[in-house]
């Protein structure tokens, strides 16, 4: 029988890696210099595949604009392919929406050169979560091609790959990854010797059709590939065909293959590579403030209240594109040299502070449709209470309140000689527009003299003139007397902490302390309670005791060998879980917040030498436990100055009961994973895992802000086999090289021995989650503890408004809401995901509008109420209101 090999000449471009982007572009513009001219020269050099990503064509189209034409004919002809992402992003460190904005900008830009290959291709993540089928499917692909993760009970060349819906998309299984056809031999009896060695290597993982991936990390083309492909032609019974990915799957059987569902995380068949979810924590935490602060603030608040007109759409794309350039996956990951790393949080920190001014925008727009003085809003769908900071007037805190700080009505503000007061007190007194008027009087019985500047917000009525002469005049008469510079205010004023009461979903309440009643924190002994939980600190090892369940927060520091890709143990570790001694205060004592400070004092050893750790080094490690009023959370962070190399330092929590499993948060899903986890013959398989805003086990739910590796600990054996009695999460792993090998848990180098001192992580450090055991509902607990309910104020107007004024934008039931935000036609669009594993209903009170698919494209009509499978993603374009 003839079989047909395949040969999709490609290349798997990191635009930034081992080297920053801006090398690496000079090298993207290198290939394409020389592959347009070769491809319109040589018609049996018949397809090039430049990548999943269109991030490579803009990267090369900034220095070769007009070579935008020439790529637009290849393509459309059908002779280079690119796409659908703009850039191949590791799935389990994003967040589900920027899986889908990657997708949707990868999409929007091959359209401008003809179009993007309509297959979802995932070459080198480092496994992939469990909803992208459904995702791929949403934007119009019923083909994945994957390489990492797939399990070895998967032994077929291809898969029925199926999310949690029940949605599946065919995935073609690159089993020995995208580089099977890399090393392109002199002749075509070499390339027939290949093809045959393949097909032995891997048996029936290897179809009737072989597909030959002539590419690798930053390849150029290879230009011999016509003449070497025809003497294969001429001298094997193989019929070898230079093609593309997409003609190769059109030709692939669909009958009899095996089905996965959910998520591929095995390392059975090539490296998972699962440490680089807590390599450089810094980038992780930094990603999950820019897509919290993007998703679930700016665009809600802006899509409820502003106006389509005034929709700050190029903002929105600007940060946006940022986001999904990091989304990389060998920039979110971490494994990459330090120059990458600090462009990666340079982008991340552009994003966040964007989203922050949006956000900050779009709450003016709250104030002044509220009618109120000052306004709390609720950027998230569900009705939810909180503690804020407000300030108002007075100094004397007001019912139900904690005073933070007092500003009183009259300061003293500087004393300065005659000389320096002249331009600082004019200045005072001109430029600020609060200012008023403005006193310069002389003390009795002294030479000094008084400037008092009137802060009141009046009509601004000083003489500059006169006042630059007096102040000139008092300089000349006694230049090195004294000045004091006061201020007068018409009121004390001051900040204070308050639980408002519920504020509805994307909607506002008018700021005022609720009545705390029996939920209001207070102090016992060393501890703290208020009602709902009861938190208290041991004095002896500094950890503490949660509703009276001991030995939260314990510390663990291990070395590491490995690199940015693995945790690896030295030969003769040395773990340090106890400190040398304790200290406890209770720093605040209520009634809205209390905090209680735990200083640990560890002599950690300072770096990995000859196998094994060596030296040691004082730190001090400050956990701070914070309880509110109001809520059922214990909110940690914890803080040190980080003095050591070649570690990792976890906190271990004890399970209320012991677990077999954990429900950890990926995109669009909470996924269940055991104890274990499968490796393979060069990577040691560690259930090290990760979540992203949340994971649970045994009645504890941890929720954190970019703390994305966790693991079960502490097994013992059960009636039902081993169970879990902690989990750890890991705070800081330091490390100095992208790779290395042999290691203990992978023989084999991932990439470059690139050495990367800024990913041991030396300096400060800080690190913050939430502890909740009441079995709530994990999205509404991780929205409580990171996203913020946001305050506007008129000032000068008392700093409260009406309790019992609300307001509300958009009311949404019956799912989690996952994105709200606004479309190119000025819609709103509504994503939401059914997250409870049962047929649902989705509801916008008074909403009319289209289902949609991922794209926009309309699937018809929403007339406010909407039928859900379990866990399926459902997105609307919705009509204004009238």
């Amino acid at each position: 029988m003839t079989r047909t090999v395949h040969v999709v000449p490609h290349t798997h471009w990191d635009r930034e890696w081992y080297k920053p982007y801006p090398l690496f572009r000079m090298q993207l513009v290198e290939l394409l210099d020389g592959l347009l001219p070769q491809l319109e020269a040589d018609p049996d050099y018949a397809h090039f595949q430049l990548d999943g990503q269109l991030a490579v064509v803009d990267d090369y189209l900034e220095i070769r604009p007009h070579e935008a034409d020439r790529i637009t004919a290849l393509n459309e002809a059908g002779r280079i392919s690119f796409g659908p992402w703009y850039t191949l992003p590791d799935e389990f460190l994003v967040s589900g929406e920027t899986l889908i904005r990657d997708l949707r900008l990868g999409l929007r830009t091959a359209a401008r050169f003809g179009g993007s290959m309509a297959i979802g291709y995932l070459p080198d993540m480092f496994g992939h979560v469990a909803q992208m089928p459904q995702i791929l499917a949403g934007f119009g692909f019923s083909d994945a091609v994957v390489w990492r993760g797939v399990p070895s009970a998967i032994d077929a060349p291809a898969f029925w790959w199926e999310a949690p819906d029940g949605t599946q998309v065919r995935a073609e299984h690159l089993s020995d990854g995208y580089s099977n056809g890399a090393r392109l031999p002199e002749h075509g009896k070499d390339l027939i010797e290949q093809i045959e060695a393949f097909r032995h290597a891997q048996g029936a993982r290897v179809g009737d059709d072989v597909l030959w991936m002539n590419g690798t990390d930053h390849l150029l083309p290879q230009p011999h590939l016509g003449r070497v492909v025809a003497e294969a032609n001429d001298a094997g019974a193989d019929r070898f065909v230079v093609t593309s990915l997409a003609d190769h799957l059109a030709a692939a059987p669909n009958e009899g293959l095996p089905t996965w569902r959910g998520e591929l995380r095995s390392g059975a068949r090539s490296n998972l590579l699962m440490g680089t979810a807590s390599c450089r924590v810094d980038v992780k935490q930094a990603a999950a403030r820019a897509e919290r602060w993007l998703e679930r603030v700016a665009e809600p608040l802006a899509a409820c209240w502003l106006p389509a007109d005034e929709w700050p759409g190029a903002f929105l794309d600007h940060a946006w594109r940022d986001v999904i350039r990091n989304a990389a996956h060998d920039s979110i990951c971490g494994c990459s040299a330090d120059e990458v790393n600090a462009a990666v949080l340079h982008r991340y920190a552009e994003s966040t502070r964007v989203a922050e001014a949006l956000a900050e925008r779009a709450m003016v727009r709250v104030l002044a449709t509220s009618g109120q003085d000052a306004v709390v809003a609720n950027p998230t769908v569900r009705s939810r209470g909180g503690v804020l900071e407000s300030v108002v007037d007075g100094d004397v805190a007001p019912p139900h309140t904690q005073q933070l700080t007092v500003r009183p009505a009259h300061e003293r503000l500087v004393t300065l000689d005659r000389r320096t007061a002249v331009q600082v007190v004019l200045r005072a007194a001109m430029e600020d527009p609060k200012v008023s008027k403005v006193s310069v009087d002389e003390v009795a019985d002294s030479t000094d003299i008084i400037a008092t500047v009137i802060s009141d917000r009046a009509p601004k009525d000083i003489d500059a003139k006169a006042l630059l002469d007096r102040l000139e005049a008092l300089a000349e008469s006694d230049p090195d007397a004294l000045v004091h510079l006061e201020v007068q205010r018409p009121t004390a004023t001051q900040l204070v902490l308050l639980r408002t009461a519920d504020v509805p979903g994307f909607g506002w309440r008018g700021v005022a302390p609720a009545d705390l009643g029996e939920h209001a924190v207070r102090t016992e002994g060393m501890g703290l309670s208020n009602g709902l939980v009861t938190v208290e600190p041991d004095q002896g090892d500094g950890t503490f005791s949660i509703d009276g369940i001991a030995g939260f927060g314990r510390l663990v520091d291990d070395g590491d060998a490995g690199d940015t890709y693995n945790w690896s143990p030295p030969e003769d570790d040395r773990v340090i879980d106890r400190p040398e001694s304790v200290e406890v205060h209770v720093t605040e004592a209520g009634p809205v917040r209390g905090r209680i400070e735990i200083v640990r004092h560890y002599r950690w050893p300072t770096h990995v030498e000859s196998g094994g750790r060596a030296g040691l080094a004082d730190v001090a490690v400050t956990t701070t436990l914070e309880l509110r009023a109001g809520e059922d959370l214990v909110r940690v962070s914890i803080a040190f100055d980080n003095p050591s190399k070649d570690h990792r330092v976890r906190v271990w929590c004890p399970l209320p009961e012991p677990a077999r499993t954990s429900h950890a948060e990926c995109a669009f899903a909470v996924v269940e994973r055991g104890l274990e986890a499968e490796g393979g013959p060069n990577e040691v398989g560690l259930p090290t895992y990760p979540s992203r805003r949340f994971v649970s086990a045994g009645g504890l739910l941890v929720a954190h802000d970019g703390l994305s590796e966790y693991e079960l600990v502490d097994l013992v054996d059960g009636p039902d086999g081993p169970a879990a009695r902690a989990i750890a999460v890991t705070l800081l792993r330091s490390v100095g090289i992208i790779s290395q090998g042999p290691m203990a848990m992978r023989s084999l180098p991932a990439g470059p021995p690139v050495l990367t001192p800024d990913a041991q992580m030396i300096g400060p450090r800080e690190a913050s989650f939430v502890l909740h055991v009441g079995g709530r509902d994990p999205y509404a607990v991780a929205d409580e503890a990171f996203t913020p309910l946001l305050t506007a104020r008129f000032p000068g107007r008392g700093g409260l408004g009406d309790p019992a004024a609300t307001g509300r934008a958009l009311a949404v039931a019956g799912a989690e809401v996952t994105a709200l935000t606004r479309r190119d036609d000025g819609r709103r669009e509504l994503r939401v995901v059914e997250t409870a594993g049962e047929p649902g209903v989705v509801t916008v009170a008074g909403g009319t509008g289209q289902v949609t698919d991922l794209t926009g494209r309309s699937l018809g009509a929403f007339d406010g109420a909407a039928d859900l499978r379990p866990h399926q993603i459902a997105t609307f374009a919705l009509d204004e209101p009238t």
